[in-house]
C-alpha cells in the first residue's frame, strides 16, 4: 500500500492591505494546490514580519527589500512576489508644502526602520533624519493631528491622503526612477528560509506563483477579497492600487527587477545603511 505523503506546515506571512492580499486569495480561497504543505496566513505589518524574519520564525514572509540585506544568509528571495514603485511609489506628506531642505530637518513618522520606504528616503535626503516610528495605518492620521511635521506613507495612503487635507513633498517611486533612468523602486518581496531544503522552497515558490496567477486570472473575485483589506478603497481605487503592485514585475521579477534590487542594496551599502549583499540570489 502507498502511503499518504506527510502534510507539512508552512506559515506564510504577508501584511494586511489589499495587494498582498490580492497574491495570497488564490491560497486564502483553497483554489490554489498547496501540495505536500498545509499553509497557515500570518497577517502583520511588514515592519513585524521583517523583526519576524530577523528571528527566523516563519517559513515564508512578505519582508522589505531593505530588511532583506540582513536576512540573505536565512531566506532566499523567491522569483515571484514583487511589490515595485514602477514610476510611483511611497510618498512624503505634510500638512504644509515644504521644500526638499526643510523636510530633512523635519520630524517625519514612519512605518518603521527596515522598511524599503524608509531606506529611499534615507538615500534621497542624503542624511539620517529625525523620525517617529508609527503603524503605517496610522500615519495619515498621526501627521493631520499635528504629531509630526511629516509623514512616509506606503500602501493604500498612497491614493487617500488627500482626503485628509495633506500635501505631497516627494514621491520615491519617481525620485528613484530619475536618479536611476527608469528602474523600479523595490519595496517588497517574498522570501523562505533556507534551512527547509531545496525541493521545499521551489515548492513553496510554486504554491505562492499559482497563487498570484490565480489571483490576475480571477481579477473580479481576488478583488472582492482584497477589498476587505483595503482601509478607506471603494472598489475603483483598490482596483488601481492592486494594479499598482501586482503585475507582471510580481510575477516575476525579470532582469529588469533584479538590477533594480541590485542597485538600490548597493547604495544602501555604500550609504552606511545595510550591510554588503556580496549576490542575489533567487529560489530557481
Amino acid at each position: 500500500m502507498k502511503l499518504a505523503t506527510p502534510v507539512r506546515t508552512a506559515r506564510i506571512g504577508h501584511s494586511p492591505d489589499p495587494d498582498d492580499a490580492f497574491m495570497f486569495f488564490g491560497i486564502a480561497s483553497g483554489r490554489v494546490d498547496t501540495g505536500s504543505f498545509r499553509i497557515e496566513q500570518v497577517l502583520e505589518d511588514i515592519e513585524g514580519l521583517n523583526r519576524r524574519a530577523l528571528r527566523q520564525e516563519l517559513e515564508v514572509s512578505a519582508v522589505s527589500i531593505h530588511a532583506y540585506a540582513h536576512l540573505a544568509d536565512a531566506y532566499a528571495l523567491m522569483p515571484c512576489g514583487a511589490s515595485m514603485g514602477d514610476g510611483y511609489g511611497p510618498l512624503v506628506v505634510a500638512r504644509e508644502p515644504l521644500t526638499r531642505e526643510a523636510l530633512a530637518s523635519a520630524t517625519i513618522a514612519v512605518p518603521g526602520t527596515l522598511t524599503s520606504a524608509f531606506l529611499a528616503l534615507r538615500l534621497c535626503l542624503g542624511r539620517d533624519f529625525e523620525h517617529r516610528i508609527v503603524p503605517f495605518d496610522r500615519i495619515l492620521d498621526v501627521v493631520a493631528e499635528g504629531g509630526a511635521d511629516a509623514g512616509l506613507v506606503i500602501h493604500e495612503g498612497q491614493l487617500t491622503y488627500a482626503r485628509q487635507g495633506l500635501h505631497r513633498i516627494v514621491d520615491l517611486g519617481i525620485w528613484w526612477g530619475e536618479r536611476t533612468g527608469g528602474l523600479p523602486l523595490p519595496l517588497g518581496g517574498n522570501a523562505v528560509r533556507r534551512d527547509l531544503g531545496l525541493p521545499a522552497m521551489r515548492e513553496l515558490t510554486r504554491i505562492l506563483r499559482d497563487s498570484i496567477d490565480y489571483g490576475l486570472t480571477h481579477r473580479e473575485e481576488a478583488l472582492a477579497y482584497a477589498l476587505d483589506f483595503g482601509r478607506g478603497l471603494d472598489g475603483t481605487l483598490a482596483d488601481r492600487f492592486v494594479g499598482m503592485y501586482v503585475n507582471d514585475l510580481t510575477r516575476d521579477y525579470g532582469e529588469r527587477g533584479r538590477e533594480a534590487i541590485r542597485r538600490f542594496l548597493r547604495e544602501g551599502a555604500e550609504a552606511g545603511v545595510v550591510p554588503p549583499l556580496a549576490q542575489l540570489e533567487f529560489v530557481a
